[in-house]
């Protein structure tokens, strides 16, 4: 007999996808993107970029390797619900310390299986990343015209801040260092660090750690801190973080922040929304992508040096490379749409990328940028 469905996926446009649920019963309206990420689906769940959105995972198996606190890089899960193919099934990993579906059902997230990825995942394509409503009723019960209705009548993501919902409030020191085998996390290797203001528009805590191993004495500041906050402690080197919503209203607070700093000729290292922030400072303009860029397997070519790099990406927004303004240079660019993914300032210790050199989950081919930020800042002191 066919199982009844117990959780669904409403599309603006009126298709539905019916599945099983799990996680947390309950109902919510994001936009819909996908993840091509083998790896890494509690990382992904917890990276406070995903504000806002729903995640498809194109890989099947979510869930067989459980879940550990080691890995959030968030207190708690930011991605609104998740999509996969097949029901998590229980853990097979000797550091699972619990299972993806009673992680989400604490944490108040909403999981629907059972679903036709591909179809879904080309729906996304073609279409652009849609709003949607998820739902999950154990009784099987969805009142499907008013998920369509509330789908079609959600704002999305054009023009919303989301990076003072998953900021700090307060600032705080950081001193944990990269993951290593028998270990765990470690500390700064140098005697004397660096002292480095991190923006926290929604960091991940495996950009911190980076910024710690490379050298980095890290205090956090809230999205909103001023420049004579950030000035206040003093920084060699300030760091802009990831983070979630369209640039251009975060810009509204942050872009003339960063101007001060700029003018202070620091070294600056911006990542993802950081990026985004930085390109808006130097006068260049974000545009809202078809479907976005979400995987661990995104190739980057240095355009300076034509190194490719496989990368790390999660971002719906792009830095619209026709807008740069003399002095800024592209530095990277996508290799699968020729979008921009670096610029760097001529003359000045400035420079920001568009994907995740830390990973988590993803390759590690990009961390050399974190010791470009340190070196920038050990030659300001020689």
């Amino acid at each position: 007999m066919a199982t009844k469905p117990t959780a669904c996926l409403a599309l603006a446009d009126g298709t539905i996808f019916y599945g099983q649920g799990f996680g947390a019963p309950g109902e919510v309206v994001a936009e819909l993107v996908f993840n091509t990420a083998m790896t890494g689906y509690q990382e992904i769940m917890t990276d406070p970029s995903y504000a806002g959105q729903i995640v498809t995972f194109t890989f099947p198996h979510i869930g067989n390797t459980g879940i550990t606190p080691e890995d959030d890089e968030a207190p708690d899960p930011v991605a609104s619900g998740i999509v996969v193919h097949w029901n998590p099934t229980e853990p097979s990993n000797w550091r699972a310390m619990g299972n993806l579906a009673e992680w989400m059902e604490r944490r108040g997230r909403i999981g629907i299986g059972g679903i036709d990825t591909r179809r879904l995942t080309r729906a996304i394509r073609q279409q652009g990343a849609p709003h949607v409503v998820l739902s999950y009723n154990p009784d099987g019960v969805f009142d499907i015209e008013a998920m369509i209705a509330r789908a079609r009548d959600w704002s999305g993501l054009v023009g919303l801040d989301l990076a003072k919902d998953v900021s700090c409030t307060q600032s705080y020191h950081w001193s944990e260092g990269a993951w290593s085998w028998g270990q765990g996390f470690g500390t700064s290797p140098e005697a004397k660090p660096f002292k480095v203001v991190a923006l926290d528009y929604g960091a991940k805590r495996n950009i911190l750690r980076s910024l710690v191993s490379n050298g980095a004495d890290v205090t956090v500041l809230p999205a909103t801190a001023t420049a004579e906050e950030v000035l206040a402690h003093e920084p060699e080197g300030v760091f802009l973080s990831n983070g979630p919503g369209d640039p251009a209203a975060t810009g509204e607070y942050a872009v003339p922040m960063i101007q001060e700093l700029l003018a202070r000729d620091m070294p600056i290292f911006g990542i993802c929304l950081g990026h985004q922030m930085l390109a808006l400072a130097l006068g260049a303009k974000t545009i809202k992508m078809n479907h976005g860029h979400h995987g661990a397997n995104h190739p980057v070519k240095d355009t300076e040096t034509g190194k490719v790099e496989i990368t790390s990406m999660n971002h719906g927004f792009a830095v619209d490379s026709q807008t740069l303004p003399a002095g800024v240079v592209e530095t990277h660019i996508s290799l699968f749409d020729g979008s921009n993914c670096g610029i760097r300032v001529q003359d000045k210790p400035v420079f920001s990328v568009q994907y995740h050199p830390e990973a988590a989950p993803g390759p590690q081919d990009s961390l050399y940028l974190f010791q470009r930020f340190t070196d920038s800042m050990r030659a300001r002191r020689d």
